[in-house]
C-alpha cells in the first residue's frame, strides 16, 4: 500500500492547534505532507525522517514552506525524538511501542500528542501493515498516551486516497503540573 498523499482527517479536524508561533515535532513525517499543513497554518515545525530519499522529496515540495520547516534525516529506533520541549508532537502511521514514551517527554506541559496509525483490522483488508510490531490493538492507543488526557479518540474504518484504511486516532494532552 503505497502512503497517502492527502492530509489525514484526523488532522484536518485538529487543524486549530496550529498557528503563528506553535511549535510543531513531526515524527517519521515520511514526504512531510502534515508538516506542511502545519507550516501553513502558521507553525514552526521540525520533520524528521529516516529515510534521506523521502525527506529530500519533502524538502523539495515543501520549498515555499523553507523558513517554518526544518527537515532532518532521524533514526527514532537508535536516537531519542528532538530535543523539546514542542506545543504539539504529531506521529502518523509510524508505531513503536518501546519508544512511544520519548514521544510523550516531547511535549511541553499544555501541549498536544496527534496520533494516528493502523488497527490490526487492517489485515482483513489484505493491504497495509501485516506485522503485530505495526498494528494496533482495540484502546491500544489510548493506552500508549497515558498519562496524558484524552481530548479526543476514535477507531474507525476510513477512506483516505480512495482507499480503505482502519485507524485508530488520539489527541491527547500533556497536563500541567
Amino acid at each position: 500500500m503505497s502512503a497517502p498523499t492527502a492530509v489525514s482527517p484526523w488532522f484536518t479536524w485538529h487543524k486549530n492547534l496550529f498557528a503563528d508561533g506553535v511549535s510543531v515535532l513531526d515524527l517519521a513525517c515520511g514526504e512531510g505532507r502534515h508538516a506542511r499543513a502545519a507550516a501553513e497554518r502558521g507553525a514552526r515545525v521540525e520533520a524528521v525522517e529516516v529515510d534521506a530519499e523521502r525527506l529530500a522529496r519533502a524538502k523539495k515540495a515543501g520549498r515555499k514552506h523553507r523558513r517554518r520547516i526544518r527537515w532532518r534525516v532521524h533514526d527514532l529506533e537508535r536516537d531519542p525524538p528532538p530535543k523539546g520541549p514542542f506545543d504539539v508532537v504529531m506521529v502518523f502511521y509510524y508505531l513503536d511501542r518501546q519508544r512511544f514514551s520519548t514521544f510523550l517527554n516531547a511535549v511541553k506541559p499544555g501541549g498536544h500528542l496527534l496520533a494516528e496509525t493502523f488497527l490490526e483490522q487492517q489485515r482483513t483488508l489484505e493491504s497495509g501493515p501485516t506485522s503485530d510490531d505495526h498494528l494496533l490493538g482495540q484502546g491500544e492507543l489510548v493506552s500508549l498516551v497515558r498519562p496524558f488526557q484524552i481530548v479526543h479518540a476514535r477507531e474507525v474504518l476510513e477512506i483516505i486516497d480512495g482507499r480503505p484504511r482502519f485507524v485508530a486516532s488520539v489527541l491527547a494532552r500533556h497536563l500541567t503540573k
